[in-house]
């Protein structure tokens, strides 16, 4: 079961006079990364290089932005790998020192960069997420609604035409327990137009 973590969690290292700025977070996609990786850059004018790791499905990457091919990105995704992480972006902020680490030092500075900020993160299981859509009766919203706050999930949106429309999200291991619940309550005048979409959580 692949884990991600709960919250963002820092680390900081001084090797050689240079500054490693570590973090570890929970990150659902690459585009999310990039805002993330990209507020880095705007917050570190001075740094020399931010490099940063993301595993996330079939969207992962692995950045050296500058660093010598191989040393930076590459070893902080192997770090992610290696801890049963997914949806986790690893980023390190590098100040120069003056004082040049060869390419094994490199690959130490940020593989420790990360693995200090994971030694105090919280790992969470990482559930896999389920999307339904319906149409019901506008008499049937109140139950719909009521059912949704008991099975602890969370209404995406709701839309008004003929019938009411609403999006749901929970975990997949209850969506087909929330659907049979519903179809009973309402006598079968609820209508699913999509079942079971999976999305990460």
């Amino acid at each position: 079961m692949p884990y991600t973590l709960k919250s963002a969690v820092h680390s900081e290292l001084i090797i050689k006079k240079s500054r490693f700025i570590g973090c570890v977070q929970p990150m659902a996609d690459r585009a999310s990364a990039q805002k993330v990786v990209d507020g880095l850059r705007a917050e570190h004018p001075g740094a020399a290089h931010v490099c940063w790791a993301l595993l996330a499905g079939g969207q992962s990457a692995a950045v050296d932005d500058g660093e010598p091919s191989g040393t930076a990105g590459r070893p902080m995704l192997d770090v992610l790998r290696h801890q049963d992480l997914e949806g986790v972006l690893a980023t390190v902020v590098r100040y120069f020192g003056g004082v040049k680490l060869g390419a094994g030092g490199l690959v130490r500075a940020y593989t420790d960069g990360v693995a200090q900020a994971l030694l105090q993160a919280e790992k969470v299981e990482r559930q896999v997420m389920a999307e339904l859509e319906c149409t019901l009766p506008y008499a049937q919203e109140g139950q719909l609604r009521r059912e949704i706050d008991a099975a602890g999930a969370e209404l995406l949106d709701v839309s008004h035409g003929s019938q009411v429309i609403a999006k749901i999200k929970m975990p997949l291991s209850q969506a087909a327990g929330f659907v049979q619940r519903l179809n009973d309550l309402t006598q079968g005048r609820i209508g699913w137009m999509q079942d079971g979409t999976q999305s990460a959580l």
